[in-house]
């Protein structure tokens, strides 16, 4: 058994190792100040988000970048707050050309109609979607232009940051999201791209639109990002960049409970768990397998070969967070929580894997099956 075990950690070492080489690969994005030329149709899908949407709107009202470049489409998802009437206060503030529109479902992902809904009224040819919960810097598009004109993409994949409280909680989801940020930079680095993040992706109407947008996945009510990035990857792998730009950076905010966390999680899980690529289920499966033997050590009470297991991968993991914590700018807290998250997060991965096996999940005041 302890044979088996190192050679789990050996093969989970060599693709931790692997992700860091390829973070490191990837450098920031740099280029000189040119002409605002790339419009943009910004799809925010929203439902009951009226406390989120004051901040979201404050940050569009600082975004610098020409308002004839620009529309933000939101898209109500049957809510029964006051969202869309915050949203109509906001609109004579607002310097962006901004619309309301009403969700048209036709499926059993509700946020992928949303999308779908949305992109058939676009005005432009480039679509970024994110979410009611998040807030921009005020180069976010700029960044996204410039970009664009160097390298010529289909599509963007770009990073996301979680603005967390000093509570272990909050600083437990934000390592980790940092570590799903990590492998996102790092696969991009190593040529084999296996994640991105719907609150900040960028992409071509025209392609969305060649591949059948959300056909052939419409009936996961999750996944509007990823099974969307992997068709785009089978189509042209070349053309789905990368942008490591820190004004490129959305900011979202980690859930304020266990139950929403193991909730949330049991839903990213659910929406992995359908995804087609072969890597990521490898990857996903030897995770879970180096998980599963920390928590096995400790559970059968072989405490020198849990600490011993425990203390690698911490070191291990190391490799990949810090320069991704150094990317978000989270050095400050790291070291405070890094390790009760790490003895924590084996036994909480293993309860989301056997949640979304075997439950329910809620997403918006809905229920939805894997």
């Amino acid at each position: 058994m302890t044979l088996l075990f190192f050679s789990i950690f050996i093969l989970y070492a060599i693709l931790i190792f692997s992700f860091t080489l390829g973070s490191l690969k990837i450098s920031e994005f740099s280029a000189k100040n040119r002409d605002s030329r790339t419009t943009f149709s910004v799809v925010i899908p929203f439902r009951n988000e009226a406390k989120n949407l004051p901040l979201l709107l404050r940050s569009i009202q600082k975004i610098e970048y020409p308002t004839s470049h620009v529309e933000f489409i939101f898209v109500d998802d049957d809510s029964s707050d006051r969202s869309i009437e915050i949203i109509k206060n906001w609109h004579s503030i607002l310097k962006t050309p901004t619309r309301i529109i009403t969700n048209k479902r036709n499926s059993n992902s509700p946020k992928k109609d949303a999308i779908s809904t949305a992109i058939s009224m676009a005005k432009n040819n480039w679509i970024i979607t994110s979410d009611a919960d998040c807030s921009f810097s005020k180069n976010w598009l700029k960044s996204m232009d410039l970009f664009i004109q160097k390298t010529q993409p289909t599509m963007i994949v770009a990073p996301v940051n979680y603005q967390a409280k000093n509570s272990f909680l909050e600083q437990f989801q934000l390592l980790d999201f940092m570590s799903l940020q990590g492998i996102t930079i790092g696969g991009f680095g190593i040529g084999v791209p296996i994640l991105c993040n719907g609150a900040n992706l960028g992409y071509k109407k025209e392609t969305f639109l060649k591949l059948n947008g959300f056909d052939g996945n419409d009936h996961i009510a999750s996944g509007d990002d990823l099974f969307l990035f992997e068709k785009f990857i089978a189509e042209n792998k070349k053309n789905v960049k990368y942008l490591k730009s820190k004004a490129a950076i959305v900011t979202t905010f980690p859930v304020k409970s266990w139950r929403d966390l193991l909730n949330q999680r049991t839903r990213w899980a659910a929406k992995t768990g359908s995804s087609s690529s072969v890597n990521i289920k490898l990857i996903g499966l030897l995770v879970l397998l180096t998980n599963l033997a920390v928590v096995y050590c400790l559970c059968t009470a072989q405490i020198q070969l849990f600490l011993i297991v425990f203390i690698l991968k911490m070191c291990v993991d190391l490799l990949l967070f810090w320069p991704t914590i150094k990317f978000f700018e989270h050095r400050g807290s790291f070291f405070k929580w890094y390790a009760p998250a790490s003895l924590v997060y084996p036994f909480f991965s293993i309860i989301v894997l056997l949640t979304s096996l075997f439950y329910k999940y809620n997403w918006k005041g809905r229920r939805f099956k894997k």
